[in-house]
């Protein structure tokens, strides 16, 4: 039974229980509560408790219990919001908003004057509720009775003495001398008759005297006494007139609060502030029409720095979020919104923004996808990559076939600023794709843009694909009619150049660069050049690390100078000319390798002929051809392997020879190898076409073997020479000029000197001759060559003074 009293009486001591935990203990003015940070155990919320111990101070225990009263009945935005209330026999707890005393930002005039005019203002107007709509009077108004919450604003306490007038026996007379440092602030004319002189003046007149000293505390940080009342040190110009009359010692003379009020929001005035007209238009931003709405965002627009972050935060943003979002505020309310975000902390980034954002990009209104576009580099850094990835980009991507150009152009500049939070997939797919479109698009300044953009994020795509897609893009976009598209292009290929092969800068990016040299447009030829420079000198410094050469070290007999070959030492420019021009030509003859053997005749008794004659079919009128230039100099480049032996041996003869060796290179070649224009005359009728017909290529074996050259009557046409003729290899002299053109030019010089004194049988058939080569050309059959004993033909050349510019001393 002891137990069970025992039991009662401390669960009645302990009193009901109390949601919050005490945190740390907040400094506080002389007061008789105790301050604590706190925070609420059901959701750790954070709070406000202040703590009033009953046994130390019974005395003020009226004080208390008239501020918890009035605290829980008095509604006002500019009040101290009450979460709960405890009282017992031993405490008295008021869990409040979390809350931060006044005294802390005035004692480091941390209080910009736009901020702490706000700030009056939102006291000014609850005191005017508090003296004209409650009919009742604060009474201890000084700077430890205001706290600021999270968001900011300045919140108004200190209830221990208010009092409503129409009350005889209210708090306020009786003991308004026991609030705490109550002598520094009390008007003149209490100090001389008492509490109860508040009967005889109007009710509101020592909450006027007190603002006053209030205004004159924020401006300076202290406040020692009445002497300082009036004074307008650090006070605003515009307010000293108003503020000398809220601390006038006679009490019937004073300004009200609620006048001071009314005076400061005057045009011009000490509270015209855009700080506090903001403050005002966000109460009803929901209501508001169009035009009230872009004059309120205008203001919000041209606030500056020095403006509370946390009212912005904790009220602003979440009015404009909802206005953007439902209410019809706009890119422009949008704008505010993205300069607020930059003074957000991650976290409440995290929980405010960044969910409204990604709604908004899935929002078809064109002007909030532009604004959202154009904030993008404000937001960018702080939204996860899987975010942009998963859930903004594929909403960002219609922008690329908008109907509108300027979401597309938009939409392609935003691609330099999510590039990186990417993932090579999205990047190497779908991107690339839309962006091949815009490359075609019919604006042309987002062509360009395409390119200058591809150009930037060149790093970013893949290895495997990139040269290719550059290359593709960029040679396009030097072609566009656009000057300053093929300009952008020229200038991506040259910050782009480290990303291309040698191969690729030299076969598919300068020959596609090299026609903008002489553009229309300077500006398009000064950059063409600027760009051949820096591919002229990315190829000379690989050209700089290439070995001299790949071919093997020739050795033996092949390594002396080859024939026919004009040595350094002659000085003669045409010389030197005709040096180079005609190597190519002596490459079979310098590496040629075996004896030259003697013999009287050919095993078939048919004369041989020299390399200046052309070759003949027998007697019976066959096919007549004469190589051609062309075929001269593909012959030319097929160079035998040293160790060939030479033969001079056919199927139907053996070639004489006018000494040297150059018989081996008017020798018939290997089958297949373009005899179809060995000497034949390829202007005549349809002979050629038949010659390069599918025919031909059947059976080059016959009409090689089958036609002989006349020998060429020289000095030594008395001995023969029989070599075997060596395989031909192709060979590429990269340096060798147009000797086709040149071989050709001299062979119409000699034709046009020698015209009139043709050797017999060498004159141009008829036209009944040229119609037989043609129908003996198409036939498939192959032609025979006649026996030379029963029709010889006499193929010595009259004698000119040409054969020096032909192939003399041959």
């Amino acid at each position: 039974m002891d137990f069970l009293k025992s039991a009662v009486a401390s669960a009645i001591a302990k009193g009901p229980p109390f949601p919050y935990t005490f945190g740390d203990k907040v400094d506080l003015d002389p007061s008789i509560w105790t301050l604590y940070n706190g925070t609420k155990r059901e959701d750790g919320s954070d709070c406000s408790i202040f703590s009033f111990d009953i046994a130390a101070n019974r005395s003020s225990l009226p004080l208390a219990r008239n501020a918890v009263k009035k605290l829980r009945t008095l509604r006002h935005p500019g009040v101290i919001k009450v979460l709960d209330t405890v009282e017992t026999e031993s405490y008295i707890y008021i869990a409040t908003e979390r809350l931060v005393p006044l005294r802390w930002h005035v004692k480091r005039k941390s209080l910009s004057p736009e901020t702490a005019k706000w700030g009056l203002y939102t006291v000014a107007k609850t005191i005017k509720f508090i003296n004209d709509e409650a009919s009742s009077v604060h009474g201890n108004l000084k700077v430890a009775s205001v706290y600021t919450s999270d968001s900011g604003e300045w919140k108004l306490g200190g209830f221990e003495v208010l009092s409503n007038v129409k009350d005889d026996d209210a708090v306020i007379y009786r003991f308004g001398s026991l609030v705490p440092d109550s002598g520094r602030y009390t008007p003149p004319e209490l100090a001389k008759a008492g509490w109860d002189a508040l009967k005889r003046s109007p009710h509101s007149a020592v909450d006027s005297y007190n603002f006053g000293i209030l205004v004159f505390e924020v401006f300076n940080g202290t406040f020692s006494g009445g002497d300082q009342a009036g004074q307008t040190k650090n006070v605003p110009p515009s307010m000293h007139a108003s503020y000398k009359r809220l601390t006038n010692p006679n009490p019937k003379a004073r300004l009200s609060v609620g006048h001071f009020l009314e005076q400061g929001q005057r045009h011009g005035s000490y509270f015209d502030t855009a700080l506090i007209k903001l403050t005002d238009g966000l109460e009803n931003l929901g209501v508001k029409s169009e035009t009230e709405r872009e004059a309120f965002l205008e203001d919000l627009d041209q606030l500056t720095d020095d403006f509370p972050e946390d009212f912005f935060r904790m009220k602003i943003l979440p009015e404009l979020l909802k206005s953007v979002e439902f209410g019809g505020g706009g890119p422009k309310a949008f704008g505010v919104v993205m300069k607020i975000a930059t003074k957000l902390s991650n976290e409440d980034f995290d929980a405010k923004i960044a969910p409204v954002v990604i709604r908004l990009f899935g929002n078809p209104d064109r002007a909030i996808r532009v604004c959202l576009l154009d904030n993008l580099p404000h937001m960018i850094d702080r939204l996860p990559q899987r975010v942009v990835n998963d859930k903004i980009f594929p909403q960002i991507v219609s922008g690329f076939t908008d109907h509108a150009p300027v979401v597309r152009e938009q939409t392609l500049k935003s691609v330099l600023v999510i590039i990186n939070k990417l993932s090579d997939r999205t990047i190497n797919g779908e991107l690339l794709r839309y962006m091949a479109k815009t490359a075609n698009d019919e604006q042309p300044g987002i062509r360009t843009n395409t390119t200058i953009c591809l150009g930037k994020i060149a790093k970013n795509l893949g290895t495997s694909t990139r040269a290719k897609v550059l290359i593709a893009a960029f040679t396009r976009s030097l072609r566009d009619p656009f000057v300053h598209a093929r300009n952008a292009s020229l200038q991506a290929l040259a910050v782009t150049a480290e990303y291309f092969s040698e191969e690729d800068c030299t076969a598919r990016i300068m020959p596609t660069v090299c026609p903008l040299l002489i553009d229309k447009e300077k500006l398009v030829r000064d950059q063409a050049a600027k760009t051949i420079d820096v591919y002229l000198q990315k190829i000379r410094k690989a050209a700089a690390s290439m070995p001299d050469s790949v071919l093997p070290p020739e050795t033996g007999a092949s390594a002396g100078p080859r024939m026919s070959t004009p040595q350094p030492a002659e000085s003669s420019a045409t010389a030197s000319w005709a040096g180079w021009a005609i190597s190519s030509f002596t490459n079979k003859l310098s590496a040629a390798a075996g004896e030259i053997q003697t013999s009287a005749a050919s095993p078939n008794g048919a004369p041989s002929a020299g390399p200046g004659q052309p070759r003949r079919s027998g007697p019976s009128g066959g096919v007549q051809t004469t190589s051609s230039a062309s075929t001269l100099h593909r012959q030319a480049l097929k160079s035998p392997p040293p160790s060939a032996p030479l033969s001079r041996t056919s199927s139907s003869g053996t070639f004489g020879a006018s000494g040297g060796g150059g018989e081996s290179f008017f020798a018939d070649p290997d089958v297949g190898e373009d005899d179809g224009d060995a000497w034949g005359d390829m202007d005549e009728g349809d002979g050629a076409d038949a010659f390069w017909g599918e025919e031909a290529n059947d059976a080059p074996a016959s009409m090689s073997s089958s036609t002989t050259l006349p020998e060429k009557k020289t000095a030594t046409a008395s001995t023969k020479k029989t070599t075997t003729a060596a395989s031909a290899t192709p060979f590429d002299d990269g340096s060798e000029p147009d000797f086709a053109g040149w071989l050709a030019a001299q062979q119409q010089k000699k034709t046009g000197a020698a015209s009139s004194g043709l050797p017999k049988g060498l004159a141009k058939p008829s036209a009944a001759g040229a119609r037989k080569v043609s129908a003996t050309a198409s036939k498939p059959k192959p032609v025979v060559a006649q026996p030379a004993k029963k029709k010889v033909i006499d193929t010595k050349p009259k004698d000119t003074g040409d054969d020096d510019d032909g192939w003399g001393g041959w």
